[in-house]
């Protein structure tokens, strides 16, 4: 089963998220939308490539208070916890990996070590992970590491300390949060009584490692698609914005199957009551067989170096997995930019596949609308789908072709009439300054001096640019 992804419609005052905040290393931070860089994202693009890096699940990046960004997520041998750096998104795939705790060879800890996050609170590191015993590598619990150092790479890391919940059970995926000036930790465990692997608990802290009242079970995987192979809710992850406290989670079996969902509640009210969470009906990012990322799960949250909100996720690159997935090493951590609906809600689209983060071209005169193809048509439009605005940008001897994402093969094609439409055949085009905003782009047809990719209403064509209404015609902002 691949379940269709739940999109609403976009909107620019959604996009830029102007009064939002971000959950970012257990605080809230707040995202500036604005400057060059930020307007055009022709920078990002040209920085980000997915995967980010190689054989890394359950991944959590965030940027630290020291301007750097910190990464960490299970390694395949699920024998120890690792943590690298960088000053850049980009620069984490090859940032050096500091080991800071290993699972030792016997005993209460010795088994499978899975999912770890990590989190600055009142001026120290803490790591939370979970972790078997070598006896049984399945008693998953969860613990928890300390560290004063400015650094988490620093090898400062004391002696793990068992957070305890309201069960002696199966217990994974814990990450914390602030919000209204309360502490507290999300996770997943098995409740006695239900016959799930996992649900979704949320408890106040009464310190980065104690509960400070009983929990409160906020999901459950009920839906079918929360219940290929497992009956799974796990990996919760944190948002807040637009009046709202957003939670993803993953759901189902670690193969193709493995998809994120989406709880809901609103900014005021309680989050102890388990009334006020909403799960979206449907899964919000699952397969794709177009970009060939199988299994996007187990999901975090970043900025990027502009302030714009970015999804950390893992997925493989195959959908055919020999034995059981939980020991194919090839889950990778992969990135890409999370948009927004005008509703208020987090629009994901679909995973994006190998390669250069896709881009899409907003008209300068026609906010909220974008370069969008339906089959063999192209348009200018509020698209109802993100992936179907969303083109990679294909480079070479210095010009430019436009593929759409969700059906590889598919181009910017320029008709003898000069309309543009979608085909086999790629039209090139050469990257101008705006002729009509010099923060935004133009797109230049190769052998073609004056001719550019413009609008005409709703229609796109190329055409000879002479005045002034037809110089912002030709203007795009890359988003």
């Amino acid at each position: 089963m691949t379940p269709t992804p739940f999109v609403p419609r976009l909107s620019r005052r959604a996009f830029l998220g102007a009064a939002g905040a971000t959950v970012v290393g257990g605080a809230l931070r707040t995202g500036p939308f604005g400057g060059a860089a930020a307007a055009s994202g022709w920078g990002h693009r040209r920085e980000l490539t997915n995967p980010l890096v190689l054989q890394r699940a359950d991944a959590q990046i965030q940027l630290a208070d020291n301007g750097w960004y910190y990464m960490t997520g299970s390694v395949p041998e699920y024998d120890r916890l690792a943590v690298r750096g960088a000053r850049t998104l980009e620069g984490l795939r090859t940032a050096r990996e500091a080991v800071i705790w290993r699972r030792p060879t016997s005993g209460t800890m010795g088994g499978y070590i899975w999912a770890p996050e990590i989190h600055h609170i009142d001026g120290r590191w803490y790591c939370y992970f979970a972790a078997g015993d070598a006896d049984d590598l399945f008693h998953i619990r969860t613990y928890v590491i300390s560290s004063p150092a400015r650094d988490p790479r620093e090898l400062r890391w004391g002696d793990p300390v068992r957070l305890v919940t309201a069960w002696d059970t199966f217990t994974l995926d814990s990450t914390t949060f602030v919000h209204r000036g309360t502490r507290y930790l999300l996770w997943a465990q098995s409740e006695p009584g239900i016959a799930t692997n996992s649900n979704l608990y949320i408890a106040p802290l009464a310190s980065p490692t104690e509960l400070a009242a009983a929990p409160v079970r906020i999901a459950v995987p009920t839906l079918p698609w929360e219940i290929q192979g497992f009956k799974v809710n796990e990996g919760p992850a944190v948002l807040i914005r637009n009046g709202r406290v957003f939670v993803t989670f993953s759901a189902s079996a670690t193969d193709a199957r493995y998809c994120l969902g989406l709880l809901t509640a609103d900014a005021d009210a309680n989050l102890l009551d388990a009334a006020s969470w909403v799960k979206s009906p449907e899964p919000v990012f699952v397969t794709s067989e177009a970009t060939r990322v199988y299994g996007p799960g187990h999901n975090s949250f970043t900025v990027d170096e502009h302030g714009r909100d970015m999804l950390v996720y893992h997925g493989r690159d195959y959908r055919d997995i020999v034995g059981d997935p939980l020991f194919d090493p090839n889950r990778h951590t992969r990135v890409q930019r999370l948009y927004w609906n005008d509703d208020g809600t987090p629009a994901f689209g679909i995973p994006v596949g190998n390669g250069p983060l896709p881009v899409r071209l907003e008209a300068l005169d026609r906010p909220d609308t974008y370069v969008t193809h339906a089959d063999a048509q192209v348009a200018l439009a509020d698209p109802l789908r993100i992936e179907t605005s969303q083109f990679r940008l294909r480079d070479g001897r210095g010009s430019t072709s436009f593929e759409a994402l969700d059906a590889p093969g598919l181009f910017l094609s320029v008709g003898a009439d000069g309309v543009v439409f979608a085909g086999a055949s790629a039209a090139r085009f050469v990257r101008r300054p705006g002729l009509a905003n010099a923060r935004a782009t133009s797109w230049q047809i190769v052998g073609a001096r004056r001719s550019f990719l413009m609008h005409d209403g709703d229609a796109l064509r190329v055409g000879v640019v002479g005045d002034r209404r037809a110089a912002a015609s030709a203007t795009f902002f890359v988003r």
